[in-house]
């Protein structure tokens, strides 16, 4: 088994070897090299297929084809890219019409032209219009290909069995070849897909969240109220803003890193605590929305004070010294007859009313 996969490993490194140019797509020449070595395995097995009939002509035209893209594969290591498929396309047109003139249509040869049409496609980006006339040349050329051949006897006179057989390999080889292509092109625009969703994800995660405290940011709070409120799903909505007590004192006493921390410790709690029952942002500084889609008043007064007194119970430490927080919280439930407007202002004169009224305290 270790042999096997030794020839395996030693086969694919053969194959996706990149030349010295730059600027080059090397799945491009990894392709044209697989269609190339598949030609090469295609010409010698139909080869020892033909040897009932086999004459000067066949020999001749197999050893030449079989050299042809040979030299292709060789040449690959040496020569540009687009030199190495031009080259392949010529080969292979030439090749199809030359069986095409010897053993007739029904040797399918012409089915190779396919394979070209795909490759053209899938080859590169951009260059859409060069790629339209070409598929249309392919198409005249092997419309061309059926009125030369298609009523002209066979030089070669193969029976029936021949025939199912060559219709066996040409079918194999040229699934081969589609599939080969459309895998590694298609693997690798799957893999760009996926990588500018992922991107545009974490660039949309950035635009919507706090950096500092991880919690969503005053455009995500402004994005989803409105969301909430006009998708009409919900009989009740409580909006609550809340800040911490004596903020300043914090960063004025303790340091604005310290401020920092508090800020991030106060968001994992408020998460930790409510997450599943609303939606939390930093509404700015040291000031927070909290959004209870589906929660009366009352209801989200309940689970204020789980807050409250989880927020009670932390303690910080700077240096040698310990201290504790506490926050001020102002709720109001929705009217949908006021509005958003009136709604975030009632909560916010609640706050100041609490903060007037000495602080720590849910006002509703």
């Amino acid at each position: 088994m270790s042999h096997i996969i030794g020839l395996f490993h030693k086969i694919s490194n053969f194959i996706t070897k990149d030349t010295s140019s730059e600027n080059e797509s090397p799945k491009l020449l990894v392709v044209t090299r697989i269609i190339a070595l598949s030609m090469l395995a295609y010409v010698t097995i139909s080869f020892f297929f033909y040897i009932n009939i086999i004459n000067t002509f066949i020999i001749v035209f197999s050893l030449i084809s079989f050299m042809t893209f040979l030299a292709i594969v060789i040449f690959s290591y040496r020569a540009k890219t687009s030199t190495i498929v031009y080259a392949l396309n010529i080969s292979i047109l030439l090749w199809a019409a030359s069986v095409l003139s010897y053993f007739g249509w029904n040797s399918g040869a012409q089915q190779f032209i396919t394979v070209l049409l795909v490759l053209c496609f899938f080859s590169s980006y951009g260059k859409y219009k060069l790629k339209i006339y070409y598929a249309i040349a392919l198409g005249i050329f092997r419309i061309y290909l059926y009125f030369v051949s298609h009523n002209t006897p066979s030089a070669a006179a193969y029976d029936d069995r021949l025939s199912y057989i060559l219709q066996i390999i040409n079918t194999a080889a040229i699934f081969w070849c589609i599939s080969v292509i459309a895998y590694i092109f298609g693997k690798e625009s799957r893999s760009l897909e996926y990588k500018l969703v992922t991107y545009n994800s974490k660039l949309e995660d950035q635009a919507n969240t706090d950096a500092l405290t991880e919690l969503y940011n005053r455009r995500k709070a402004w994005e989803y109220l409105h969301e909430v409120i006009e998708s009409g799903k919900h009989d009740y909505i409580s909006i609550c803003i809340c800040d911490i007590d004596f903020f300043k004192k914090v960063n004025d006493s303790y340091g604005h890193d310290m401020g920092d921390v508090v800020l991030k410790q106060l968001a994992k709690t408020m998460k930790d605590t409510l997450e599943k029952y609303s939606f939390i942002a930093r509404w700015g500084g040291e000031e927070f929305l909290i959004v209870f889609p589906d929660q009366n008043g009352d209801e989200s007064f309940m689970l204020l004070s789980r807050l409250q007194d989880n927020i009670r119970a932390m303690q910080f430490t700077s240096g040698e010294k310990t201290f504790k927080v506490t926050m001020t919280f102002g709720l109001a439930e929705y009217d949908f007859n006021l509005g958003l407007d009136n709604a975030l202002k009632e909560a916010d004169e609640k706050l100041y009313m609490g903060k007037a009224n000495g602080r720590d305290q849910i006002v509703f």
